[in-house]
């Protein structure tokens, strides 16, 4: 036993060096690079003094100038390191940077949003007639009924319709649009799980879309997760910084079009490739190959004139080496990077032909590719109207995503934004099987879609359409004859085993695609939270700061109390916090501030361990017990109480982890994995010491001067006051109970509402600005200081019902027409919405706050029951 408890703490300090070591690696490498950016800016341009003397105004527009210079270097710095030398344990900066702890955007600033699948437009859609006022009616007091209930949409609106219409039966409003799936006659309950499996395809489809989206903002390591149960999609973007247009890009709809395409079966195609290159490769090493085989030439001239043959013979012996180190250094430049596809042979007709796409792509090297091809000399050699698009990443047959990507050029309409075809002409599409038993996917169209369906088919046999949503290609399959009547097949392949299980996915896939022009279930947001980097710097010290004050404390009362036993608890504190920090590390987890608030309450824990442990030795050697046996019965007798004490602090936690989101869910995350690892350090990590050192007749003192003094005519008559404590129990017991018929001063978490934490740069006085926002709101706003006399949090339910996302502006410019006069003189509506006013925001509407509340009122509940 003790040398698997040997071994595995080893690996255990191993594991969690080595990932913590990215993290070290990481931050040192870019206190330089911000080092490298500092003092470049320092020299190369006078500092906001220098530069405007005694004037604040043009001081403050000036440094605002050189504080984005700055960030602009450093970003081209980092950009620049990312595929080169700089490595750690062989990894490049990027890789480590994937693999460095993970910090939320509490601490390091950032977008928190909680998104609501809407799920109206999915059941009009499927309805026989959209408009239909039964079924208008039903949506209408679904959506009210869901602001106040925790049930899903689906349910509610069954209920609704039943309670409006009670002799009227749901499958006669669904069964004609959907006659594959459903008959006039069904009963109620079937439609409703029909509705409910389109609703999780809807749903699913939606989440894709949404994490696809994402990483466009640039963010490391995004996070975004799905519950189907509440219909609800939570997505952190820890380090973003422009929240209007996160708003914008996630509630967009999906953007479903047909295009046709460029292949390079087209010798339109072929030559504006070959030259594409060629013009890149000029404009790359046009001026520099013109200046090398200048020089180049000189040295051969040189070499020639002297007319001996072996200065001749060397003089084409360089010649031929600098032609070689030409060709190889500047040929092909884009062929390098985009590999064009190889034709194939057709089983029909046994001719050569190519694919829908024109080339792959390394999926580092996109990027690049993007950027070649939007030099206009490199451009300008494609056709007008082309358009390139990325096509989605696949996978190989054990699932793993392939690192290329196809590119494809669509043939774009002159002047028009859109595709001649757009996802709103897709009626219907599911998943299905041809005769032969390949899997396929089966779609119809709308009337007028099918008209333009077949005009675009019948021009374009024999060769490819490409099905795109939002500018990426998820599938281009040939046209084998004009289409008409708007009924396609799509037929997807077959192949082993794991290919089919795949290809089966793919095809479920592609036909939720479709569906979406169709069967919308857009994502609106419900709950934000904005953190400024300045307000996550804080909180960071803060977390740092608490962390290390209680870690100093704790440390030294073990050693000042227990003597040289203190050494082990704290060794075990110390592994505890190492081996907690490094897993969550490994888990690619996120430490958020509530995550340093368990942390330090597993500090706490993992010490009360030791304690209790230690108190019972104690007992023992004081009873005349030798060291050896007073250690063995201390451990032993000492186990109940802390599994106790454990078990049910993470069942707890486990119940916080269940009902909580955000911070609430961090906090429980570590708090569990804390309890687990304060168990093992607590209990075997250092009995482990201890046997290794009263193995070699050696043993650890328990005793101090201080704690043999502190109780030893310690008297405390518990049992006669205890009339007194019943008394005073009684008296809180009531305060309790009367505070809730009292009511509570719910925070905008429970009742929704807005918060924005505002930033005066000096001291306010809270009741004036509480006026003065009372006449601007017409309500007394909420509000607290925040850390500082300086910095006030303000919360708010003004226009909280209002749809639509401009009115989240106009709340903010209300807000700062309010505050302008406590604001410095001429600070401007622009000014006040940056992070250097407002430090962080935070929205929650009415919908999901009954969600929090229900939650929490359901976790109190559950951890009470488990407790007692």
């Amino acid at each position: 036993m003790r040398a698997l408890v040997s071994i595995f703490t080893a690996l255990l300090i191993g594991i969690s060096l080595y990932q913590l070591s990215f993290t070290w690696f990481v931050n040192n490498h870019e206190t330089e690079i911000a080092a490298k950016a500092e003092q470049h800016i320092k020299r190369s341009f006078p500092s906001a003094e220098q530069k405007y003397p005694g004037n604040k105004e043009a001081q403050a527009i000036y440094q605002d100038s050189l504080d984005q210079l700055m960030a602009d270097y450093r970003d081209s710095l980092f950009e620049a390191t990312k595929d080169k030398s700089i490595t750690w344990w062989g990894q490049t900066y990027q890789k480590s940077k994937e693999s460095e702890l993970l910090l939320g955007l509490d601490l390091q600033g950032g977008i928190n949003v909680t998104m609501d699948i809407a799920l109206d437009g999915l059941v009009k859609g499927l309805a026989n007639n959209p408009r239909d006022a039964r079924i208008l009616a039903a949506i209408a007091d679904a959506q009210q009924q869901k602001l106040t209930s925790d049930q899903n949409f689906i349910d509610l609106f069954a209920q609704s319709y039943k309670k409006l219409n009670p002799d009227s039966k749901l499958a006669p409003q669904f069964a004609n649009a959907n006659r594959n799936k459903l008959g006039i006659n069904d009963n109620d309950q079937k439609v409703i799980d029909y509705i409910k499996g389109e609703a999780n395809g809807a749903m699913s489809q939606t989440f894709q879309v949404l994490r696809r989206r994402i990483d466009k903002f640039g963010v490391a390591q995004p996070n975004i997760n799905l519950d189907e149960n509440k219909g609800i999609i939570t997505v952190e973007l820890a380090g973003a910084t422009d929240p209007e247009r996160v708003r914008k890009y996630l509630q967009s709809t999906a953007n479903l079009q047909f295009w046709e395409v460029y292949s390079l079966g087209d010798p339109v195609m072929q030559s504006a490739y070959q030259n594409a290159d060629k013009a890149l490769e000029t404009y790359l090493y046009g001026n520099k190959a013109a200046a090398a085989d200048s020089a180049t030439k000189k040295i051969v001239d040189s070499l020639r004139n002297l007319k001996d043959a072996a200065s001749i013979a060397k003089a084409d012996s360089v010649k031929k080496a600098a032609d070689s180190i030409a060709l190889t250094s500047r040929m092909n430049p884009l062929f390098r990077v985009l590999y064009p596809v190889q034709p194939y042979t057709d089983k029909e007709t046994g001719r050569q032909a190519f694919g829908a796409a024109i080339g792959y792509s390394a999926l580092k090297d996109t990027g690049k590719v993007n950027q070649y091809l939007a030099i206009p000399s490199v451009r300008n050699n494609f056709p007008a109207n082309a358009k390139f698009l990325w096509g989605k990443q696949d996978r190989d047959e054990n699932g793993a995503p392939v690192q290329v990507l196809q590119l494809y050029v669509v043939k774009a309409i002159p002047g028009k934004d859109g595709a001649e075809l757009e996802g709103s002409a897709i009626e219907n599409a599911f998943q299905d099987y041809d005769q032969v038993g390949n899997v396929t996917v089966s779609m119809s169209m709308t009337t007028t879609g099918g008209q333009k369906w077949a005009d675009m088919t019948g021009r374009n046999v024999g060769k490819p359409i490409a099905i795109v949503l939002d500018d990426i290609v998820y599938s281009a399959p040939n046209v084998n004859q004009k289409i008409e009547g708007g009924n396609s097949q799509i037929t997807m392949g077959s192949g082993s085993a794991k290919q089919k299980a795949l290809v089966l996915e793919e095809a479920v896939d592609l036909a939720n695609i479709l569906k979406s022009g169709k069967l919308e279930a857009p994502a609106k947001i419900v709950q934000e939270q904005v953190v400024g980097p300045t307000l996550g710097k804080e909180a960071v010290d803060g977390g740092i700061s608490s962390f290390t004050y209680s870690f100093i404390v704790i440390f030294l009362l073990m050693l000042v109390y227990y003597n040289t036993a203190g050494i082990v608890a704290n060794i075990a504190l110390i592994l505890n916090l190492l081996f907690t920090i490094g897993v969550l590390s490994s888990l690619n987890a996120t430490l958020t501030a509530p995550g340093i608030a368990g942390l330090v309450l597993t500090i706490g824990m993992a010490v009360d361990t030791n304690v209790i442990i230690f108190e019972r030795i104690k007992e023992e050697l004081s009873r005349g017990l030798a060291h050896n046996e007073a250690v063995k019965i201390g451990y032993r007798r000492s186990l109940p109480p802390v599994l106790d004490a454990h078990v049910t602090t993470f069942l707890t936690a486990a119940i916080l982890a269940y009902f909580g989101l955000g911070p609430v869910l961090g906090f429980a995350t570590t708090q569990m994995l804390g309890i687990v690892l304060s168990l093992f350090c607590g209990i075997m990590v250092s009995r482990l010491i201890t046997d290794f050192w009263t193995n070699k007749n050696r043993h650890f003192n328990y005793f101090t001067n201080l704690s043999k003094r502190i109780f030893k005519h310690a008297s405390f008559k518990f049992i006669e006051y205890r009339r007194v404590a019943y008394g005073i129990s009684v008296v809180v017991l009531l305060l309790g109970v009367g505070s809730i018929f009292n009511g509570f001063n719910q925070g905008v978490e429970f009742k929704g509402g807005r918060s924005y934490v505002v930033n005066f740069g000096k001291p306010v006085n809270i009741d004036e600005i509480r006026n003065t926002l009372e006449k601007t709101f017409g309500e007394f706003p909420v509000i607290k200081t925040y850390g500082s006399s300086s910095k006030l949090e303000i919360t708010t339910s003004y226009k909280i019902n209002e749809p639509g996302s401009s009115v989240d502006t106009a709340v903010q410019n209300t807000l700062f027409a309010g505050l302008k006069t406590f604001l410095p003189e001429g600070t401007t509506a622009e000014q006040f919405a940056s992070h250097k006013f407002i430090e962080g925001t935070k929205k929650v509407d009415p919908t999901i706050s009954d969600d929090l509340k229900s939650g929490a009122q359901w976790a109190t509940f559950w951890s009470l029951l488990i407790i007692a």
